[in-house]
Order: C-alpha cells, then structure tokens, then sequence
C-alpha cells in the first residue's frame, strides 16, 4: 500500500559503495559521481559562481551596511576581505570533493564520525530550508512589483489577513505564483541546472549593469558617493565594521561548508572575491544614489523599484531580481538540503525528493514572512562546521571506501569524534548571548554580546584551533591513511571504484597533495 514506508523505499544501487546489509549508508546520489555524468565544465563553474553572486541578498548585504553608518569606504573593503576569507575556505573544503566526487554530508564523516555527523548535516537541512523559504519570500516581492508594473490595481487589493500575520493577501497571493513558478525547477536533475546558471549569468548581470547606469546618470557619483562625516566613530565604528565582515562571512557560510555538492578545481579562488566585491560595490553604488534621490537609504533594491514611474522598467528590473533568487534557491538551499537529507534517510529520499520535501518545509511549513518578522543572525552555528574539515588533520589523504562504511576507520568512539565535539562546545556557546541579545534586545548581556559581531570569525577559528590541537596531541590514529597502502587517484577517467590494492582488501585512498 502507498501509505507504508516499504513502498517508497528505493530500490538500492548496484555502484552502492556501502557494505552488504549496510545500505542505509548510501544511495545513488550519494556514491561518487560517475564519469559520464561529469557533465559540468569550467565554463559552467564560471557561470555558476557568477549567478550566485547576482543574489538579492548580497545586494543587500552591501546596501545594508549604509544604513548602519559605514560608508561606502567602509563597507566595500568588509565586502572584499569577507569573500577572501569565503574563497580560501571554500577552496579548502571543495577540493576533496573535486577529487572524490563526492558530496559534503558524506566528507563529513571522516571529520565528525558516522553518527555525530549527523548534528551538522541537521543543522544544515534547518538552516537551507530557512534561507530557501526566505529566498521564496524575496520572490514573491519580485512577483508583486512585476504584477504591479502591468496592473498597477494590484497595489490596491485589499487585506483580509489579521495583521499579526505578518503577510497581506496580495502578499500571500504573490508568495503562492513564486512558489508554484519555482517547483518544477525542483525537479531538474543537478547535472542538468547548469543550463538556468548560464541563462542567469547572462540576464541578470546585464540588468543590474543597466540600473547601475540608471543610477550614475540620475545621481552622479560625484554626488552619491560624496565622503560624508562619519555617523560613527571610535569603538563604535570598529565593531560595526567587524559585523559587517561578520554578515559577508555569514551570507554564504552554508555554502563555504558544503561546497563539495558543487565543487570544480581553483576557479572559485578567483571569482567568489572578484565578482561578489563588484555586486557589492553595485548595490553600494545605487542605494547611495537612491538615498540623494528620495531622501532615505533604501537597501532593499525592490522597495528602490517600488519608487520608479517607468513601469517597463520596474518590471524588467523586477524580472532580473526574480531569476537571481530562483538560481541561489536552487543551488544554495534546495539541492543542499536534498543532498543532507539523502543521508538522513537514504532508503527513502534521493536528492530529488529531498528537493521537493524542502519546498514543502521550507517553503510553507516555516512560514518565511515569521522568521523575516523576528529573524536573529544564524551564522553563529556555521563557522565551526566549515573548520572541523580534513585539510590540516588527515593531509588530505582520505579512505573513501570506509566513509560508507560505519564500522570502519572513521567511526571513532560509538561513531562520535569527541575531538569535534568539545572544539564546538568551545565555538559556539561564547556567541549565545549576542544571539540572545539580538532576539531579545531587553535582555543585555553586557560586552560579551560583540561576540556574537564577530560569530562567524570566532566560531571558524576556535574550533579550527581546539580541533587541529585536539588531534596532534590526541591523534586518531586509526583514521589516517597507511602510506604504506597503494595511493589511487579518483579522476575523470575512472570509470569503476570496485578497487582492490595489494593485500586484496576493496580501498580506495586518494592523495589529494599533488592537486594544491
């Protein structure tokens, strides 16, 4: 019958890398991904980083930081050192899942154990379908100001939700059309979502450029980005310029963490500080001319549409908005929540049911217009994650076999590596009173809340520290890969993992030194 769990279990794949009667350890879309369906090129990479860096969030981050007090001398710098340091550890965490093939929940294991793993892979599904959701939210504002530039009524429906609710009728109705619009992409295999990143390379920069251009004519730069007298100064402006680091680290934290479920070689390096530091210095650029031209700071670039007469123009403006929120769903909540979910439940859920489950719950289940109503910082949770990795521990040496294998080298004590769990316990609760505080601002903690400025910056480094000094003077000796044992490189051109080394026992070990 449909409603038993057996009938939608899913049949288990013959390439599966788990061992026998181990198959709740992987499915299809867990194992390596196999040569032929390496389908994404430099190109593709380019494109890729490219789309996720015209995101309304990071327009706003930017824009945002005016509104705060930093100029755009200030906010700009911020900008490019946060994604410096999101490249370097996007590097760091993507290369051995540009050699293995392999995706982040699975990585994780060599690094958290089997089973407490599973805390960081659940706090990611969270923390994706939170951001896809509110993604979906910044959609259907997309959706309104395009409605409204064709049938400006549209402005005019009435409200029949209580205000408590938080969202208007129309509000709700806009959500619904983004919504439905944006599930059948859901249901595009990875390998083939490329194409909508080239698309959206292409439009959505071309239209920011155009509004970029619409704003220096209409406020000169020599007049927009005049230097002011700086609203504030001394200890003031340092921790603002630290939270404004701080929210460029944040923003793309879940993707510095998981960057092996879209992983090419160097590329990244070079693109993520190069072409996020230009959107930002775009929104900067058109929230300071907005600010000479209607007198307020309006980061938020649809409220800025919202103002315009043109109604062509705030519908294609609207429209560049809404593809550049479909692609960052896609790629940056909705497949990373997929892949986490493949792992929680293998038997059940492949990365396209994952998709759609994340639609569901994140699109619905937790009421986006709520969380944007009383929404803290969550990046508090995110930094020791992206430092509690293989690079410095395992010298990139891994087994790949044993990490579908719970029983294996990198099941630790019971499947926890207690070594991670006391360097999070040293990350991350120093920021729970700042995160409190910004919950509850009539609960003051004192100065110990500017932890919570800098939560991504401490939590990285802290639990980088204590884990790396946990495993020198505690080594896990059992997981470290014997040079005694045949090194086989995982490339394009193996076509099978069924490998076999000296003794006869099925390894695969990858030696990722010659590929830095």
């Amino acid at each position: 019958m449909w409603y038993k769990p057996s009938h939608w279990a899913l049949e288990p794949a013959a390439s599966s890398l788990a061992p026998p009667g181990k198959e709740r350890w992987s499915n299809k879309d867990m194992d390596p991904v196999p040569p032929h369906l390496r389908t994404w090129s430099t190109r593709n990479y380019v494109a890729y980083w490219i789309s996720d860096a015209t995101n309304t969030a990071v327009w706003e981050l930017a824009s945002s930081m005016l509104a705060v007090g930093l100029s755009w001398r200030q906010a700009l710098p911020a900008i490019a050192v946060g994604h410096v340091i999101i490249a370097i550890v996007t590097v760091l965490n993507g290369t051995i899942g540009a050699r293995l093939h392999i995706a982040f929940p699975v990585i994780n294991r060599s690094s958290f154990g089997f089973w407490f793993s599973y805390f960081s892979v659940v706090s990611r599904v969270i923390l994706a379908m939170f951001w896809y959701g509110i993604q979906t939210y910044t959609g259907s504002e997309c959706v309104y100001q395009m409605l409204k530039a064709i049938w400006p009524g549209t402005a005019r429906i009435p409200n029949h939700l209580p205000e408590g609710a938080n969202i208007t009728t129309v509000g709700m109705m806009t959500y619904l059309l983004y919504w439905l619009f944006q599930f059948p992409f859901m249901l595009v295999s990875p390998q083939k979502i490329r194409h909508l990143f080239m698309v959206k390379a292409f439009i959505v920069p071309c239209a920011w450029l155009a509004i970029l251009i619409w704003a220096m004519v209409k406020a000169p730069p020599s007049v927009s980005l005049q230097p002011k007298h700086a609203e504030i100064s001394g200890s003031a402006l340092s921790w603002a310029w630290l939270s404004a680091l701080n929210s460029a680290l944040g923003i793309y934290a879940t993707l510095a963490v998981n960057v092996s479920d879209f992983t090419s070689q160097y590329v990244q390096l070079f693109i993520i500080p190069t072409v996020f530091t230009l959107i930002g210095f775009v929104g900067i650029a058109v929230t300071s001319a907005g600010e000479v031209l209607y007198g307020e700071t309006l980061w938020d670039p649809l409220k800025l549409i919202d103002r315009w007469d043109n109604r062509a123009a705030a519908f294609f403006a609207a429209f560049s908005f809404f593809v550049a929120t479909l692609g960052t769903n896609i790629s940056a909540n909705s497949l990373s929540a997929a892949n986490d979910m493949t792992v929680l439940f293998p038997r059940y859920i492949n990365i396209r049911r994952g998709q759609i489950i994340c639609a569901i719950l994140g699109g619905w289940a937790l009421c986006p217009w709520e969380i944007l109503a009383t929404a803290p910082d969550y990046t508090v949770f995110l930094g020791p994650f992206a430092g509690i990795m293989y690079w410095f521990v395992h010298k990139c040496k891994v087994d790949l076999r044993a990490m579908y294998d719970p029983h294996g080298r990198y099941r630790y004590w019971n499947g926890i590596n207690w070594r991670a769990v006391v360097a999070l316990l040293c990350a991350v609760p120093p920021s729970f009173p700042g995160l409190i505080y910004s919950v509850n601002t009539s609960i003051y903690p004192g100065n110990v809340s500017h932890v919570f400025d800098i939560a991504w910056l401490y939590g990285f480094f802290t639990a980088s520290t204590v884990y790396w000094t946990l495993s020198k003077v505690f080594p896990p000796l059992e997981t470290f890969v014997d040079d005694d044992h045949e090194n086989l490189e995982v490339t394009s051109a193996t076509a099978s993992l069924d490998l076999k080394n000296g003794t006869g026992d099925e390894k695969v070990v990858v030696s990722s030194v010659n590929h830095v």
